[in-house]
């Protein structure tokens, strides 16, 4: 049995482009995947520490070697126990809407909280390791526009969305990644409709395989 921490990063539910694709994915896997567990984490609806005072010096303190105060350690286990989903997962889906062509900044606060030293990756002489190696993980975008290399926006300089998020993906140590993108969903209800049946199709053919 494997698991698969599916993380829903919009806040617009019923009306998310990006979401609707993702369960209907969602859908599709546990039909083929039967045994397998799926945990849902809704970022809206988590509460993710600021990442300041304890939460900073206890990073700081872990980096250098540093015993932790009582404080300290309070912050940081709970910090390890946000991160624990993703450590444990086989498998990871992401539904993401693209905000001014970066990601929500939810999601980009809970990357920041659980993206720490010897939780999601470690460093020595050799640089960075992440941690999550031998992980699958499924990014599903959704963008009001194209991004392809003719248009206005092509993504070489726009899309800070699926860029971002592949850096973290190799960070962390996760290099089997497939992506899935809803695009246009801003010109008008029959573009968008046409745009997200074709996503839907996609994620429902890759559930078999993923």
């Amino acid at each position: 049995m494997s698991t698969l921490l599916y993380i829903e990063a919009s806040p617009r539910k019923q009306r998310s482009a990006s979401i609707e694709v993702a369960r209907a994915f969602l859908a599709a896997y546990a039909v083929a995947h039967p045994a397998d567990r799926i945990d849902t984490l809704d970022l809206w609806a988590a509460d993710f520490p600021p990442f300041d005072g304890h939460a900073l010096e206890a990073k700081y303190a872990g980096i250098a070697g540093v015993e932790r105060t009582p404080e300290q350690r309070a912050i940081w286990d709970r910090i390890s126990e946000l991160a624990r989903p993703l450590r444990e997962a086989d498998k990871i889906v992401l539904s993401v809407p693209m905000w001014n062509f970066g990601i929500p900044y939810r999601l980009k606060h809970y990357i920041d909280v659980v993206s720490q030293k010897d939780l999601l990756f470690s460093f020595d002489e050799r640089g960075l390791n992440g941690l999550l190696g031998g992980k699958k993980a499924l990014a599903i975008y959704a963008r009001g526009v194209e991004f392809g290399p003719d248009s206005p926006t092509p993504a070489a300089g726009w899309d800070l969305q699926a860029g971002y998020l592949d850096l973290w993906f190799r960070f962390t140590g996760i290099t089997d990644v497939q992506s899935i993108f809803i695009e246009k969903t801003l010109y008008g209800p029959d573009v968008d409709r046409a745009s997200r049946e074709v996503a839907i199709a996609e994620a429902r053919a890759l559930a078999a395989s993923f």
